[in-house]
């Protein structure tokens, strides 16, 4: 038998099927559910300051922007609802019936001030942020998606671009958020950093782990690791909240750029692989 360097590499095909606007659902609902659970962290940190009532309605807008694409994508639209029929193997059915009530409780939330109601939201939006992560887990075929550390990965960058949103919208004055920011934009990096090791260990396509060294990826690194730096600066008392500000607003763009390269350029399928190759006159060795 004589062995081929690397079939997989050579047979695999990247994706076609989701676009830029499956990759806006991912970004609507990790900043929406961020948002939400940002805003139930502050009224944590201060129980009695006024609601932050701008913090869920604006994750409530992400969400269903999101969500909006999703439909667009769909050839024939009117089929979404289809979504709804198989909740005990779909977890892109959970996230559509999660869905409903995460937009209802919180925009309850808002216009009500309620705390258990704010509560209630923020669960319901750790669960649209996990059945997020789940969708790609499901997706067997393709190596960049079904690794086990994508999820941890999908979760830390919802905190990370949500609390990033809510320093950027408004919550930069509260070292609580900036400090919760800080805290899930280096989540997020750890996760991303034992995503990379995972899919290398793997043996995921080559095409996949290239993008792990293309300079647009390395730059994108190099922006969320500066995030972290202002974020860190704002709590030491330099730049006060326009730092803090600027290192959300920079969590929240390299995370949306994250998911996009996830979605959309990183996403090959694993070819058939052939790890041996028959060679005539030759029997074949166990």
């Amino acid at each position: 038998m004589t062995h081929m360097a690397n079939p997989a590499a050579a047979a695999a095909r990247r994706q076609r099927h989701w676009d830029w606007r499956a990759a806006g659902n991912f970004i609507g609902g990790g900043t929406g559910s961020g948002l939400v659970l940002a805003a139930a962290f502050a009224a944590l940190l201060e129980p009695d300051a006024p609601n932050r009532a701008w913090a869920l309605l604006a994750g409530v807008a992400c969400v269903v922007a999101g969500l909006s694409l999703v439909w667009l994508e769909i050839g024939k639209p009117w089929r979404a609802l289809n979504v709804f029929f198989h909740p005990q193997t779909s977890w892109m059915t959970r996230e559509g019936i999660v869905a409903g009530p995460l937009l209802a409780c919180s925009a309850a939330a808002a216009a009500s001030g309620s705390g258990a109601l704010l509560a209630g939201a923020a669960l319901l939006a750790a669960a649209y942020l996990y059945c997020q992560a789940r969708i790609l887990r499901a997706s067997r075929a393709i190596p960049a998606w079904s690794h086990p550390r994508v999820v941890p990965l999908i979760l830390a960058c919802g905190l990370a671009e949500g609390s990033g949103a809510m320093l950027l919208l408004g919550g930069a004055d509260s070292a609580g958020l900036v400090a919760l920011a800080l805290a899930a934009t280096l989540a997020r990096e750890a996760a991303r950093e034992a995503y990379r090791r995972g899919l290398l260990a793997s043996a995921a396509p080559a095409q996949t782990l290239a993008w792990f060294a293309h300079p647009l990826t390395r730059a994108l690194q190099g922006l969320r690791l500066l995030a972290a730096l202002l974020m860190l600066a704002a709590l030491a008392g330099v730049g006060g909240a326009a730092m803090a500000a600027t290192g959300g607003a920079i969590a929240l763009a390299t995370g949306w750029a994250l998911k996009l390269i996830l979605i959309t350029r990183a996403a090959y399928r694993r070819g058939a692989q052939m790890l041996q190759q028959p060679v005539r006159g030759r029997a074949a060795r166990r």
